[in-house]
């Protein structure tokens, strides 16, 4: 069977289909409407021009013809060499000594996803390092597996090894779930620290995770009563805006772990 190109592919698939060009352009206007977006829709003389030369489709016109054709937008994607799966291990890539806000996307619920599934022995927790870094193997799961996670209610956040805010509680390097439907800042009084809502705030400047409280119109940013963080004042609404609550926690329960240790032993909380 001769080589094809994606173009010729995108054709191949629409003949198999016995549909006209003519007809994607009447259906894809469909899409358009229903969107309120001229941009989905697929003109017949645009379709027989990429069909026939080596031209890209925008992500919009993709969109349409993912639906027109019945066909996973991820396989689309990969007729281009865009393989969304890779996406776990780049993601990692800004050096971690930061809090940081990250998310899991759910595609399809059919497809895998990437997850670590070995770490190295040899890498030195004291020091910031990439994801990519510390995992000795990447292994594929199904998104049904996980649906535990609650991908689609929730965040993930990492407490930068420099984000001190509510240690001891919240040790830098542990890592948040954050549910983004929850972001009224509920106001106290407080039983215990357990009890206080634990907010994720996106800043200008970056990301913080801690106790909040609001005055007027500012957001403060209240740290651990032992941590050497100290109090921020932001203004709420334009140099601060609540992410979510945090409902979960893996922590690290050691400061400083020796050199070349395995990762240390995680429990859950729920503030």
């Amino acid at each position: 069977m001769p080589f094809l190109s994606p173009n010729q592919r995108l054709k191949e698939l629409r003949s198999r289909l016995g549909i006209t060009t003519r007809e994607v352009a009447v259906l894809s206007q469909r899409i358009a409407d229903e969107e309120g977006n001229l941009e989905f829709h697929i003109s017949n003389p645009w379709l027989t021009q990429v069909e026939n030369s080596h031209s890209i489709p925008g992500i919009h016109k993709l969109y349409s013809l993912s639906a027109i054709y019945r066909i996973q937008i991820t396989e689309l994607f990969l007729l281009f060499r865009i393989d969304l799966t890779k996406l776990p291990k780049y993601r990692f890539l800004p050096p971690p000594n930061r809090t940081q806000l990250m998310s899991l996307d759910a595609v399809d619920m059919d497809e895998t996803v990437q997850f670590p599934s070995r770490w190295k022995a040899s890498f030195d927790l004291r020091h910031t390092n990439l994801l990519s870094s510390m995992v000795a193997a990447w292994g594929k799961l199904p998104i049904k597996l996980i649906q535990g996670l609650d991908i689609r209610h929730n965040l993930y956040g990492y407490i930068g090894l420099e984000d001190h805010t509510l240690s001891p509680m919240l040790r830098p390097g542990s890592f948040v779930q954050i549910d983004r439907n929850a972001r009224k800042i509920l106001a106290g009084p407080w039983r215990t620290e357990y009890d206080r809502p634990i907010y994720f705030v996106e800043l200008s400047d970056g990301y913080s995770c801690a106790w909040c409280e609001l005055q007027d119109k500012n957001l403060i940013l209240l740290p651990h009563p032992l941590s050497p963080a100290k109090v921020r004042r932001v203004a709420y609404g334009t140099d601060a805006k609540i992410i979510g609550r945090v409902t979960g926690a893996e922590i690290r329960l050691t400061g400083n772990p020796p050199i070349n240790a395995t990762p240390p032993k995680k429990m859950s909380v729920h503030p």
